[in-house]
């Protein structure tokens, strides 16, 4: 690597081989992540990953300042559908929380450390967390793992630990919520092997002294319904995809539904966690609204009733975890600048404060600012993405130089990228690398239609936009297309190595974290709650089995000659090491060059800091040797 130029002026060097004091290291440290954000009338809470010790905890902010609350020893995590999230609630006088080791509910009260066990149930999980204070109980998304199955219900359990039942029969449930007085719950569920983002049901329910649902009603048919509310008045409201968009709708004491005023855009993403929240009621009838704009996300406060709005915290690009009090409005944000950051947003003002911000090893003029990308793909339809240009203050592009790219594919795959800062990017774009983070075609935040291209397709039009992106920034003289590299975790992993099946001689290098190779294996081994995914993506194999021979890398690996750098991790139960061992023994075989990283206590996505700095070095050492 070419030492750092002596002078201030700016070096030209060779776009790839740029010299950094961003070190992977500095990446990792800065890689703190905020969720699961509430509050009430006296202070905020929130979960606060710490990337040096790759545990969660429960924060506390008040106008005195801002503590640490779990003690050393949990960790607050839910693995509820392996995704969790709603994984604590406030109770009063301290706070109920899920424990990652155990998947246990725990009580703590705000004048100490200790935690008390609530549950003691080694077969169950809990998840998707709320308080009911009118009985003093928390009702929780329970998930028990017998030998042969996994059960869903909502649950009960008060704060002596004792249990009950509230619904039972559907196969997952998601985003309890109670009316103000406490008399009705509502909740959302969904049956196989329909998915939350393609049908979903919205229950209603009255409940009787004993706490228990009567009667339920139920809405949705061919539709995606999620994030149920009740205002202020006790009505109901929802988000529902039927009109092509997931836009909040409310009902009437009629029980027909309204269309609230709001843009034709997405105001939430996917629900693959529990308990989301991106839109809010607040009170005298207006809402506070997050949706997607062209893949940025923006923020509003707009009155039930009338089209006019007021636009909040403009310089962040993305929004979640909506909460408030009387003091205003609260939500996770991230902005170009940002990559998570807690903010209070005061009514009617508009003046955001922020909290907490996670740290930044760079500084602005480092710091590569995505640009919106939207590019003709397959089917004459259009794909998107974002373009991060190389960006070092020490080092520039020689005249003429175009630098290489390398491409994220995000996983999911129904998911999406954001507009925010990632270490990760900001990583390869101050070492003279340009990166498309690409929304192909199947991402959340661009409505149903463009969310359901995926449908039968996967493995076809993601890929057919992954090339697409190559020429399009090719053409604007924006990257070498010589010098191409590809990188995907999970499903992004299948697009990944699918791209290289497809136009192996187009990319220089790759590289798979816990990817998927092999959709037939994944279908047979995967968990409940994306059991079925597979064949919403591809087909039935029983009807369409030459599609998962046509689509699976592993049965294709012949196909590959670019060399690929593999990252499993051996806990993984969503996708099985043994996926990834047995394509990076096809690739051996073939005489490809291949390099495979496997750390023996990591899951599904990496969390231990010292692994994912391994993960950058290796794979920047890999891709070194390509360029």
């Amino acid at each position: 690597m070419n030492a750092p130029p002596e002078s201030s002026a700016r070096a030209e060097l060779v776009a790839g081989h740029w010299p950094s004091d961003f070190s992977a290291a500095d990446a990792v440290a800065a890689a703190t992540d905020y969720a699961d954000l509430i509050c009430d009338e006296q202070r905020v809470l929130w979960v606060e990953f710490f990337p040096g010790e790759g545990a969660s905890a429960a924060v506390e902010w008040t106008p005195r300042g801002t503590r640490r609350l779990t003690p050393a020893g949990y960790s607050v995590r839910s693995r509820v559908y392996e995704y969790g999230g709603g994984a604590l609630c406030l109770v009063g006088d301290g706070l109920v929380f899920v424990n990652e080791a155990d998947q246990q509910l725990y009580r703590q009260s705000f004048d100490d450390s200790i935690c008390t066990q609530l549950t003691c149930a080694a077969d169950c999980r809990y998840g998707g967390l709320l308080f009911d204070p009118l009985r003093q109980r928390v009702i929780a998304v329970e998930e028990q793992h017998h030998a042969s199955e996994v059960i869903h219900r909502l649950v009960a359990i008060d704060l002596h630990g004792q249990r009950q039942g509230l619904a039972e029969g559907a196969d997952f449930y998601n985003s309890p919520c109670l009316s103000p007085d406490g008399r009705q719950l509502a909740w959302i569920e969904w049956q196989r092997p329909a998915l939350p983002w393609t049908s979903s049901t919205l229950c209603r329910a009255e409940l009787d002294s004993h706490g228990l649902p009567g009667k339920v009603e139920r809405t949705g048919k061919d539709e995606s319904l999620q994030q149920p509310l009740f205002n202020d008045r006790g009505e109901l409201l929802c988000l529902t995809d039927s009109s092509g968009y997931w836009q909040p709708w409310r009902q009437a004491a009629d029980r027909t539904w309204q269309l609230l005023p709001s843009p034709a855009a997405d105001h939430a993403p996917a629900p693959w966690q529990l308990n989301p929240r991106h839109y809010l009621a607040l009170p005298d009838g207006c809402l506070a609204v997050g949706w997607s704009e062209q893949g940025y996300g923006r923020l509003a406060q707009r009155h039930s009733e009338r089209s006019e709005q007021q636009r909040l915290a403009e310089g962040y690009t993305r929004f979640r975890a909506l909460a408030h009090n009387r003091n205003g409005l609260f939500c996770l944000a991230g902005s170009p600048e940002c990559s998570a950051a807690v903010l209070h947003i005061a009514l009617p003002s508009g003046k955001v404060s922020v909290l907490a911000q996670a740290p930044s090893a760079l500084a602005p003029q480092d710091i590569s600012r995505p640009q919106a990308i939207c590019y003709p793909t397959g089917q004459q339809e259009i794909a998107h993405g974002f373009h991060y240009p190389p960006c070092n203050s020490k080092a520039v592009l020689a005249p003429g130089q175009r630098p290489p790219l390398v491409i994220f594919t995000h996983g999911g795959p129904t998911s999406a990228c954001y507009p925010v800062l990632d270490n990760r990017i900001q990583f390869w774009t101050q070492r003279g690398f340009a990166v498309a983070d690409l929304n192909y075609r199947g991402s959340v935040g661009f409505g149903r239609d463009y969310r359901q291209r995926l449908q039968g397709n996967w493995g076809v039009s993601d890929v057919e936009d992954v090339l697409a992106a190559i020429d399009h920034l090719a053409l604007r003289e924006l990257i070498d297309p010589d010098r191409v590299f590809i990188r995907g975790q999970s499903a992004g992993g299948f697009t990944t190595l699918n791209s290289l099946v497809s136009a192996s001689g187009r990319f220089r290098a790759a590289a798979s974290l816990y990817g998927v190779s092999d959709p037939l294996q994944l279908r047979a081994v995967t968990h409940k709650f994306e059991a079925d995914y597979i064949d919403w993506l591809i087909g039935d194999p029983r009807v369409q089995p030459e599609r998962y021979q046509q689509r699976s890398p592993l049965a294709q690996a012949a196909a590959i000659s670019t060399p690929v750098i593999f990252f499993q991790g051996m806990r993984d139960a969503v996708v099985l090491p043994a996926q990834t061992e047995q394509m990076v023994a096809a690739l051996e075989e073939n005489g490809v060059p291949v390099q495979y990283v496997s750390f023996d206590e990591e899951r599904h996505g990496f969390r231990q800091p010292g692994n994912l700095q391994q993960v950058l070095e290796s794979e920047l050492n890999f891709y070194h040797n390509y360029l």
